[in-house]
């Protein structure tokens, strides 16, 4: 049987719940947020949103280099 019909979807994970059980894991999902974000010192998603972003550029600067490399050994 597809995942489909069986009420999964990776797309909707809690399709097929019933509602009170969905607004339980909604709760529990916002509260384990808040928890966290007391927890974490003031300043510290900024910061890790800003040094995620500088890790990507990084990576992407890594595979610009390999691609102009690779563009120049072909003109050879």
């Amino acid at each position: 049987m597809p995942d489909s019909e069986r009420g999964r979807s990776t797309k909707e994970p809690h399709r097929g719940l019933p509602d009170d059980t969905r607004q339980h894991l909604q709760a529990a999902r916002q509260a384990f947020r808040e928890s966290i974000d007391a927890f974490l010192p003031a300043g510290f998603v900024e910061n890790r949103r800003i040094v995620r972003r500088e890790a990507l550029l990084a990576a992407r600067s890594l595979i610009d280099h390999a691609l102009e490399r690779l563009e120049g050994r072909s003109g050879d």
